[in-house]
C-alpha cells in the first residue's frame, strides 16, 4: 500500500507546473555558462579585433582573416569560440561564409558589468567616506 501511494505522489509531481524554485537554478546556471563563455571569447585579442571589425559591418571569413598573420584554421578555431559564444551569427551563401555581429548577446554581460561596477562604486565610495571620517 505504501509503495502505491509513492508511485502515485511521483506520477503527480512528474505532470505538476515547475515552480519557480524548479526553474531558477537551471536558469542561473544557463546565464552563467553564458556568460562564461562570452567572457572567454572576449578574452582572446584576436577575436576582440574580429569583433571591433564586425562592428564596422558584416564580412566574409577571408575579409576577416586578412589582417592577422595566423592560419586559416586557427582564424576558424577563433570564429567558432565566437559562433558558440553566441556572439557572431554565419550565413553561408555557397562556398562564402559571411558573418555577423550579434550585439543582442553583448547585452547579458553589460548588463553583469553594470550590476556589477555599481555595487563595487557605492562601496568603494563607502569606503572612501570611512576613510575621510577617520581622518578627521
Amino acid at each position: 500500500m505504501i509503495n502505491e501511494s509513492v508511485n502515485y505522489t511521483l506520477a503527480v509531481k512528474a505532470y505538476e507546473k515547475p515552480t519557480a524554485r524548479d526553474i531558477f537554478p537551471e536558469m542561473v546556471k544557463q546565464t552563467e555558462d553564458t556568460l562564461d563563455a562570452t567572457f572567454a571569447a572576449l578574452a582572446d585579442p584576436t577575436r576582440r579585433r574580429i569583433l571591433q571589425r564586425l562592428a564596422v559591418t558584416d564580412a566574409t571569413v577571408g575579409e576577416l582573416a586578412a589582417p592577422f598573420d595566423v592560419s586559416a584554421p586557427a582564424i576558424s578555431r577563433h570564429l567558432r569560440v565566437l559562433e558558440d559564444a553566441g556572439l557572431v551569427s554565419r550565413e553561408r551563401d555557397g562556398r562564402v561564409h559571411h558573418l555577423r555581429l550579434e550585439r543582442e548577446a553583448m547585452n547579458e554581460a553589460l548588463g553583469w558589468i553594470a550590476h556589477w561596477g555599481g555595487f563595487w562604486e557605492s562601496r568603494f565610495d563607502a569606503l572612501e567616506e570611512l576613510l575621510a571620517e577617520r581622518e578627521r
